[in-house]
């Protein structure tokens, strides 16, 4: 499989160009880019959660974990005294970092169904109902995080599939078909569960047919493609 910095840099280099060519086409705002490139280098790295050692899980538990424990801190600071929020601030980062760190590991399975088509369908879908309902967000904006963040999460499961191609024998590694997946029978019930979510997120979404308006509309690529190229070379080819 493609290693972290494989992952990182590819799905940021993607994301990049995706998110440009939206933002000149006047779809997204300066905030909305930034966004939507955090959002699809994320996504790049979402699917390697459930191996036990990879450098996402790691730095995504210790920034959760320094959350958590900011959080608390946060929460009872009226009430505590100095030193009791010490030990809370340690108790809660030691908490998530370790108590469920090590559960969560011990739960997932590397390649398994996190690392699937309909799990990162689900947070791209989540990601777009909590941008919009919750952080009230414009309606094409939390299309796009949600999109940015699938889309990354697919370019890192395409990533693994090619590299489970032996190129110089022209054979298959015996990790191919293990990323990009949909279903697996032994782990049926799981998939089931993720399916039936996956419809209620359908179901609950912000509507599609606007955005889908919008991002077909001729007008913004007209508008890209004036602007594509620098006006000397325009001038050029012409």
């Amino acid at each position: 499989m493609a290693n972290f910095n494989t992952h990182l840099n590819v799905a940021f280099m993607a994301s990049g160009v995706a998110s440009l060519t939206v933002y000149k086409a006047g779809l997204i705002d300066d905030s909305g880019f930034l966004m939507c490139v955090v959002l699809g280098t994320v996504g790049g790295l979402l699917p390697d959660l459930d191996s036990d050692n990879s450098t996402p899980i790691k730095l995504g538990f210790n920034l959760i974990s320094f959350v958590f424990a900011f959080g608390l801190v946060m929460h009872w600071r009226s009430q505590l005294s100095l030193l009791s929020l010490m030990i809370l601030w340690l108790a809660g980062y030691a908490f998530m970092r370790y108590v469920v760190f090590y559960i969560f590991t011990n739960l997932t399975v590397h390649r398994g169904v996190i690392h699937s088509v309909p799990y990162m369908a689900i947070l791209g879908l989540g990601l777009t109902c909590l941008s919009h309902y919750v952080l009230q967000a414009s309606l094409t904006a939390s299309w796009f995080y949600g999109l940015f963040l699938f889309g990354g999460a697919m370019v890192h499961l395409l990533l693994d599939e090619l590299y489970s191609v032996n190129l110089t024998g022209a054979t298959m590694k015996r990790s191919a078909g293990t990323a990009m997946k949909f279903y697996q029978h032994n782990d049926k019930w799981w998939y089931l569960s993720l399916y039936v979510l996956l419809a209620v997120l359908v179901f609950v979404a912000p509507p599609f047919a606007p955005f889908l308006a919008q991002v077909t509309d001729p007008a913004p690529w007209i508008q890209l493609r004036v602007g594509m190229l620098p006006t000397m070379l325009e001038n050029f080819l012409r």
